[in-house]
C-alpha cells in the first residue's frame, strides 16, 4: 500500500471560456481528482484580477482544491493542466503531515455584534488619558 498525502491545488481558468466552459473544467478537474484520489474540499473563489496580464487577460476564475493521493497523481494532474486550454495558471503544494483541511464557516452573528461593542470601550480609554495628562501638569 503506498502512502497518501494532503495536497492543495490552486487553479486559475481563463474568463474567455465563459461562465459554462469555467464550470465545465471545474467538473472536468473534480471529476479527475476524486477518480484518482480523495477529494476533501472544493472552494471556488470565483473571479479576481491578476497582479500582472497572462496571456493579455487582466481577469481569471480562481478555485481551489484539498485532496489526498499517492505521490504520483499531482505530477500527472500538473501535466494535464499543463495542456488544458482555459487553465492560465495552477499550483499543486503538499500540505505538511498534520496540516488540517479548511473547512468553509459561515461568520457568527454574535462575533459581527461584539465589535463595535469592542470599539465603544476603547473610546473612553482614549478620551480619559488626554484628561490624565493635564492633572500632571
Amino acid at each position: 500500500m503506498a502512502l497518501k498525502a494532503n495536497y492543495e491545488t490552486v487553479m486559475v481558468f481563463s474568463m474567455k471560456q465563459g461562465e459554462d466552459g469555467i464550470q465545465a473544467l471545474i467538473e472536468k478537474f473534480k471529476n479527475l481528482i476524486e477518480k484518482h484520489a480523495t477529494l476533501q474540499n472544493v472552494d471556488e473563489w470565483g473571479k479576481r484580477k491578476l497582479a500582472y496580464l497572462i496571456n493579455k487577460e487582466a481577469e481569471g476564475y480562481y478555485v481551489l482544491m484539498n485532496f489526498e493521493a499517492e505521490a504520483d497523481f499531482p505530477a500527472e494532474l500538473d501535466r494535464i493542466y499543463k495542456i488544458t486550454d482555459g487553465v492560465i495558471r495552477s499550483l499543486i503544494i503538499r500540505k505538511p503531515e498534520g496540516a488540517e483541511v479548511p473547512v468553509k464557516e459561515e461568520p457568527k452573528a454574535e462575533a459581527v455584534e461584539e465589535a463595535p461593542a469592542e470599539e465603544a470601550a476603547e473610546a473612553p480609554a482614549a478620551e480619559e488619558a488626554p484628561a490624565a495628562e493635564e492633572a500632571a501638569e
